[in-house]
């Protein structure tokens, strides 16, 4: 949608094919490189906090295992078992270090310190989507002109947000045509407003 929307505005200000087509070629890369980066940090960000809290939490266990044992018995309990077998369980997940930290850090944060997500693995995969996405309304600036291009541009826009509206609607379990004429009224709407301000500029540049 950002793309779609700034194509179609630069597009709007009168300017000719090439400088719409470096548009939306920058505004490709800029999208994805800054998306890649966002989630590298988001992700990297979140496990550096769950690894903080991990080595706290591997310290009590160290320092305070009688407290730590009691407490991972209450949580047995709390899930339904039995006193005695509830004691009984913790006493036995208590005897590994390793296992104890694994248990106590998926009843306590609901992660397992071994399975975090990558940052690296969301980065790239954010960039390669957003890059992926973003060409799509560019591609008829290489092959038409002017309005054929406007036309064909916003059409592609329209048919991925009505896709991923879909999408939406089958995954939530939700009206399926309320969530994509969202999906595409928005994109619309992005669309108007953009061209409108570019026909506001009324820029003409060779």
């Amino acid at each position: 949608m950002s793309n779609v929307s700034l194509v179609i505005g630069f597009a709007g200000s009168g300017v000719n094919a090439s400088l719409v087509r470096l548009a939306g070629l920058a505004g490709a890369i800029a999208g994805a490189v800054s998306m890649a980066a966002g989630e590298w940090i988001s992700i990297s960000a979140q496990n550096e906090l769950v690894l903080r809290e991990v080595a706290i939490e591997r310290r009590e266990l160290e320092v305070n295992g009688v407290a730590e044992q009691a407490e991972l018995a209450l949580m047995y309990e709390g899930h339904g078992m039995r006193e005695t077998t509830a004691r009984q369980a913790a006493a036995d997940v208590m005897q590994s270090t390793e296992n104890a930290l694994a248990v106590h850090s998926r009843e306590e944060f609901g992660i397992d310190p071994d399975e975090l997500p990558s940052a690296l693995n969301a980065a790239s995969l954010s960039f390669v989507c957003f890059l992926l996405g973003a060409m799509l309304p560019v591609v008829p600036w290489f092959v038409a002109k002017d309005n054929s291009a406007k036309v064909a541009s916003v059409l592609i826009g329209v048919i991925a947000a009505a896709a991923i509206g879909w999408a939406i609607g089958k995954l939530g379990s939700r009206r399926t045509l309320v969530t994509t004429s969202r999906q595409v009224l928005i994109l619309l709407g992005a669309c108007a407003i953009t061209y409108g301000v570019g026909q506001l500029l009324n820029v003409s540049t060779n």
